[in-house]
């Protein structure tokens, strides 16, 4: 979480990373990654990169950039009620 919005997290071996959705085609042609799909369900501007993707700093250092640079403008989540 960055500024109380989900930016980047990792899964089991992979890395969760939430970017701006109309960068979809154009981040999808990277390697290692796939739609996120968590709850079944594809959901728009967040995907998942496998761990072997990102293994040297370059890689790694590109997607948080990504999800850092979206998180400026990024909505955050709604909140559910207690």
């Amino acid at each position: 979480m960055v500024n109380d919005k989900m930016c980047i997290g990792v899964e089991k071996h992979r890395l969760m990373v939430r970017f701006d959705p109309a960068l979809t085609d154009e981040v999808m042609q990277r390697p290692g990654t796939s739609p996120m799909d968590f709850t079944k369900r594809v959901m728009k501007g967040f995907l998942f990169v496998d761990a072997a993707a990102v293994a040297d700093d370059e890689p790694l250092e590109y997607w948080l950039a990504l999800a850092l640079d979206y998180n400026k403008t990024a909505k955050p989540s709604r909140k559910s009620k207690p």
